[in-house]
């Protein structure tokens, strides 16, 4: 009965709304706004509003649709909804109508409702703006077009934050050469405003037009020389150039802006990546006596030299952000663990850990103190803290298995490991992390039988998980079987993650087994590059060894041993080529 009634107070809000007067602003009730269009300002209606007479056969089809829709039966809503609009052209029931149908994905009626809503209200920003958003949504650019004009005509002084709606608006159309064509045109009477020529230069990028990128983007800066935002755009430009005329450029500008801290902070992290890091630390200090009050720069520093292993500077950085009432402060004492922990000063590190309650950093604080518990040799009591940590929820669960598992991997516990990962998934059959740890676990008890069960079914569950695809077929091509189908595997797999140094490893080890080794070479010198991994060492040295580089083969081999002295798989192969 309260059910029923909380429907009848909603159809008569919607009825409320309609039987306003001619000139009164439209009701919004709990509508939601078009997909990535946002309103900036109330609108003023320019059209009168019809006079619907509020017959108790309309009470009765709204109230049907109101019902219908609370019931999650959507598309009996839109239909009565857009049946009214199209009777009554109130711009109302033709925006309600939009927004049900948008809701439930049904582009067409959305599309429909949409035109009454504007043909109601022509002088109305938001249902042009919706009616553009549906069209771009479908790929329609060439119809989207005439909305956008009118809209960003109709925007006068806010015209600049309607660019930068429109950016986001479009980013997500695949066809990217179409969207900058779209925004150069829309974007040719706004010369002059900063925000046109950005979208302009951000569709450039994404359309692969670099040369034009940069130029737009140097316009804008001529307009707007103080915009951060389009400063770090132009770094991120000359980056893929030059990172060494992108320093050149951060450089000159950090010299004549000194209170634009985020380029400051853009400065010092490209200056980390360059591996520059006396130019780095300077930048660092500089930053912190010009802003001794800004957690989010002391946070920004501390994760900087970290990365630079200043462990001293960064401990002196977290503790001082957290005596800055830091946002986050769990944040900044899960770093003070690492910190702690990568200078071996593990019982201040097991301090820091333990003082971060439930929230995001837990789960990751636990299997951190216990993966120092393991170092200090204390496994058993390692996995009772995995053991007894508070899990919220079936996936917090799994990561604290797992983080369990990986200790006994690491303890060399292999069949431990394995029955332990195979009773969490008896209790979650369809879990994809622990069907993918698992099936790793087999591997190293030699059950390839359970590997290659499930690694199947999770291709099944997500066909679009890469590393599934790769683990198998790695599998059969490190073991020398069904080499051709371990190669199909693993060219799935590198299309759904061409970037991944792993899987371009097993292409590489693929290659090789089936006799084109220059092929596999090439894979393998690009997967080194990008991750020193010590197993694609390993299979890096080995490849050329056989090509007769060997003096190559053993310089990569003593320099993976030295920073990976008991990795078994490059132990081995050491041990093959020299005995």
């Amino acid at each position: 009965m309260i059910a029923h009634r909380v429907l009848v107070l909603s159809a008569a809000a919607a009825l409320a709304a309609c039987a306003q007067l001619p000139g009164e602003p439209p009701a919004r009730g709990e509508a939601k706004p078009a997909p990535r269009v946002i309103v900036a300002r109330p609108e003023s209606r320019t059209a009168p509003l019809p006079r619907v007479e509020l017959s108790s056969e309309l009470m009765f089809k709204m109230m049907l649709a109101e019902i219908a829709i609370q019931r999650g039966q959507a598309h009996i809503g839109v239909t009565a909804y857009l049946e009214l609009a199209r009777q009554t052209l109130d711009p109302r029931i033709a925006q309600r109508a939009t927004e049900i149908a948008w809701g439930a994905r049904l582009i067409s009626a959305a599309i429909e409702a949409a035109g009454i809503w504007l043909q109601a209200d022509p002088g109305s920003a938001q249902a042009r703006q919706v009616i553009a958003a549906l069209l771009v949504n479908q790929a329609q650019l060439a119809e989207a077009q005439p909305h956008l004009e009118r809209w960003l005509q109709a925007d006068g002084d806010n015209v600049g934050q309607s660019f930068l709606q429109l950016h986001v608006l479009l980013a997500r159309h695949q066809d990217k050469s179409a969207v900058l064509k779209l925004i150069q045109a829309l974007a040719r009477p706004y010369a002059n405003v900063p925000e046109a020529r950005f979208a302009v230069a951000q569709a450039a990028w994404n359309a692969d037009a670099q040369e034009l990128a940069l130029s737009e983007v140097r316009a804008t800066l001529k307009l707007r020389p103080e915009w951060e935002n389009a400063v770090l755009f132009q770094v991120q430009v000359l980056a893929r150039r030059s990172v060494e005329e992108a320093l050149r450029y951060l450089a000159e500008y950090v010299a004549g802006n000194p209170a634009a801290r985020e380029v400051r902070l853009s400065y010092a992290r490209m200056l980390v990546t360059a591996k520059q890091y006396g130019e780095a630390r300077k930048q660092f200090e500089s930053l912190v006596g010009d802003f001794p009050q800004n957690a989010d720069v002391g946070m920004a520093v501390a994760l900087l030299a970290m990365q630079t292993s200043d462990y001293e500077a960064a401990e002196k950085q977290l503790k001082r952000v957290l005596e800055l009432n830091y946002k986050d402060p769990d944040v900044a004492r899960y770093y003070l663990g690492q910190v702690n922990e990568e200078r071996k000063r593990f019982d201040e590190a097991l301090k820091w850990y333990s003082s971060i309650g439930q929230g995001e950093q837990y789960i990751n604080a636990q299997t951190r103190y216990a993966g120092v518990l393991a170092k200090q040799g204390r496994l058993a009591d390692a996995r009772k803290h995995l053991q007894e940590a508070s899990a919220q929820n079936n996936q917090q669960r799994v990561q604290l298995t797992q983080a369990e598992a990986h200790l006994l991997r690491e303890a060399s516990a292999y069949r431990e490991a394995f029955d332990l990962l195979g009773q969490a998934l008896d209790k979650l059959p369809q879990n994809p992390e622990l069907l993918y740890d698992h099936a790793l676990a087999a591997e190293k008890v030699d059950r390839i039988d359970v590997l290659e069960s499930n690694l199947r079914r999770l291709i099944k569950i997500r066909p679009d998980h890469a590393h599934a695809y790769n683990a198998l077929g790695y599998t059969f091509a490190d073991r020398n079987v069904r080499i051709e189908e371990a190669y199909n595997l693993i060219d799935t797999a590198l299309k759904l993650a061409p970037e991944d140094p792993f899987i371009m490893d097993s292409m590489g080890w693929v290659l090789y087994r089936m006799g084109r080794t220059q092929d596999g070479l090439a894979y393998l010198r690009r997967a080194f590059e990008l991750r020193p991994d010590p197993e694609i060492a390993a299979h890096l040295g080995e490849v050329l060894w056989v090509l007769g580089q060997r003096d190559e083969a053993k310089k990569i081999w003593a320099e993976a041993i030295k920073e990976h002295p008991k990795n078994e798989a490059l132990q081995a192969t050491v041990k093959r080529f020299l005995p």
